[in-house]
């Protein structure tokens, strides 16, 4: 059972890869999706024998690495939290892969984007069964490689291929940090097996490491430098403008990297490695302001966007720092909770958007739409419960993870944690604002559209939208089914060992005795109101505040919408400089110095002097009478004086 779970979709992705003109198109993405629908169903039976029943075991394949005395074997862990991420994974797969046989239908080349598809589910797969640091960097690096080529998949389009190479350049940034972060593991405890390390680390704690020239806490500087892998990974302030441009793949790839696969692996590492990070306070206290700053500036960057996938895009930012500042307080059961309810309703919204684009023609600006909900009502619907559970509204699955999510960030006392809370507050009203500004400026009042794009709305057909039902039953009752498991009363025995929380740290614990006031419980659904009502006035019944807005806090607007100009500052802080950098080495170091004194020196040399004694071959036989003359004479006088 555990090989169906983790292999069909790299059989499923061989096969289209290698045979598709064979089987053709239809064949292609039928055995990929059967790849994945096989591992799906094999997931549930893990789910129920390893997560309800307790049966956690670890199967070794063969040994990897030997070498001297470090191994590495290939081996598949199987943990509550392992069979978590395979539910998530290859559910939102199944349905991006049963989506894109619709999406796709146009496209020349549906083989090498349904192998592709596999591949990358099959390297995330890898990820979280991983059982030592060796084999998770193969699966962390294996999502990196995937989304280069589904972020690239259109590589006719220049903008497609700058945010492939963006979004793996990027990448290496953090993965840098990751790799020097298992080295840095691989010092201290002398293994890179999971459950060696973690059995060593609070012997660790406290212990000091030489690290550039000062004297630092060990497990932190290990576990900032496994974070950096972390924030790049997850789209972190900072390292997160490859996740907008990560637009230019097709919508279904958006929806896969979005909700299940590349950018919840962050999550996952630090969730994986609790072990550690209970043990490093200033680490976690690093994840929760990484966290919670993330939340807030996607957040405000959104309200100003209107490509409807950018908007959905800014949102999955968002939320990963919802995550990411829960794994901080030590809520990471929550921070799972909320990574698997996100997955179910950020796929919807994804691949709700794409359902959108295919009525209008490709066309992704809001303000081009207006009056859609009369011409496709089933995408709107399915929308209207994605921005439900986004929004966290009672009932839905969002409200109650993110809710979770807030009440430990209060139950922690520290001003870390309230700076969290407070972020987390206002970020819950922005999630709800841009979410209903998308759905009022795109589906209602007069279309915006031109005519021959209006004559074509039409909803799209039946294998794009069952997939976007199945989400939606997710969206609103994954998180009241999953509650008790999750953060709920059964937390402990459906856990286990899964992760680690000190006694000290368990923020959920405190948070479901009394540590968090009513009023502070209840202020995240308060907001979430607010800002749909808030939205509602803008964009439905003073159409122009919106304006303005815009104009009186122009300084502002002009900020957020251009996304708080990091792209511009790492373009002058780095781009440029590199450019010109660059541009010396070429030009002076390799063109002049290098080449003018090398090879083309000596060519240019040799082509002078050929030239020259070129001249000495005239033709004419009294010339080389008077050059023998010459030579006699030089020779007579050489042999003169020499006497």
């Amino acid at each position: 059972m555990e090989i169906l779970a983790v292999f069909p979709p790299l059989f499923g992705s061989f096969i289209a890869a290698f045979f598709g003109r064979t089987i053709g198109d239809r064949g292609a993405q039928l055995v990929t999706v059967a790849g994945v629908v096989v591992s799906a169903l094999a997931s549930l039976v893990l789910f129920n024998d390893v997560a309800l029943h307790g049966h956690v075991h670890t199967i070794e394949l063969f040994t990897w690495i030997k070498s001297g005395s470090f191994v590495a074997p290939w081996a598949l862990r199987f943990d509550t939290l392992t069979v978590v991420m395979l539910i998530v994974v290859t559910f939102v797969s199944s349905c991006v892969h049963i989506y894109s046989i619709g999406y796709m239908a146009a496209d020349p080349h549906k083989p090498r984007f349904q192998a592709y598809l596999s591949l990358f589910t099959f390297a995330m797969l890898m990820l979280v069964t991983a059982d030592n640091f060796v084999q998770l960097f193969f699966g962390w690096e294996g999502v990196g490689l995937m989304s280069y080529l589904l972020i690239g998949f259109w590589y006719e389009r220049p903008s497609a291929n700058d945010a492939a190479i963006k979004a793996f350049v990027q990448n290496r940034v953090g993965d840098f940090g990751f790799a020097l972060g298992i080295f840095a593991c691989f010092f201290l405890f002398h293994s890179v097996d999971f459950d060696t390390v973690f059995r060593a680390a609070p012997g660790m704690a406290g212990q000091q490491l030489h690290f550039l020239g000062f004297d630092v806490n060990a497990l932190t500087v290990c576990c900032l430098l496994l974070f950096m892998g972390a924030v790049a990974k997850s789209a972190q302030f900072g390292l997160h403008t490859w996740l907008l441009d990560a637009m230019e793949g097709p919508t279904p790839v958006s929806a896969l990297i979005h909700a299940a696969t590349m950018v919840t692996a962050g999550v996952f590492m630090v969730a994986r490695l609790s072990p550690l990070f209970e043990y490093s306070p200033v680490a976690s206290a690093v994840v929760t302001v990484f966290g919670a700053t993330t939340a807030f500036v996607a957040a405000s960057i959104a309200i100003t966007q209107f490509d409807i996938k950018r908007i959905i895009a800014y949102s999955t930012m968002s939320q990963l720092g919802y995550m990411m500042f829960a794994c901080g307080v030590s809520a990471y059961n929550a921070a799972i909770f909320h990574l698997m309810t996100h997955g179910f309703f950020k796929a919807l919204l994804f691949l709700g958007a794409g359902s959108v684009i295919h009525a209008m023609s490709d066309e992704q600006d809001i303000r081009k739409m207006g009056g859609l909900w009369k011409l496709i009502p089933v995408t709107y619907g399915l929308l209207w419960v994605g921005s439900l559970a986004l929004a966290g509204l009672p009932l839905f699955s969002g409200y109650f993870s993110k809710d979770a999510i807030l009440e430990a960030a209060y139950a922690t006392g520290s001003s870390v944690g309230m700076y969290a809370y407070w972020l987390g507050i206002v970020t819950a009203f922005l999630t709800a604002f841009y979410s209903w500004r998308l759905l009022f400026v795109a589906f209602h009042g007069k279309s915006r559209a031109d005519h021959h794009t209006l004559e074509h709305v039409h909803e799209s057909p039946l294998v794009m939208l069952l997939p976007c039902a199945f989400l939606a039953v997710g969206a609103v009752c994954a998180g009241a089914l999953a509650y008790t498991w999750f953060i709920g009363d059964g937390r402990v025995g459906f856990w286990r060992d899964a992760l680690t929380i000190l006694p000290a740290h368990d923020t959920i614990a405190r948070a479901h005795h009394g540590a968090v006031p009513e009023w502070a419980a209840v202020l995240p659904t308060v907001v979430a109101v607010a800002g749909i009502f808030f939205a509602f006035l803008f964009y439905m019944v003073w159409t122009g505040l919106p304006r303005f807005f815009a104009v009186g806090f122009k300084p502002v607007h002009t900020f957020l919408f251009n996304h708080w100009y990091v792209d511009s500052l790492y373009d002058w802080l780095i781009v440029q400089p590199l450019l010109v950098l660059g541009r010396m080495c070429w030009k002076t170091g390799d063109g002049t110095v290098i080449d003018g004194l090398g090879p083309e020196g000596v060519a240019a040399a040799t082509r002078y002097f050929g030239q020259r004694a070129s001249r000495l071959q005239s033709g004419y036989v009294f010339h080389y009478a008077f050059a023998m003359v010459i030579g006699v004479v030089l020779l007579v006088t050489w042999f003169y004086l020499a006497g």
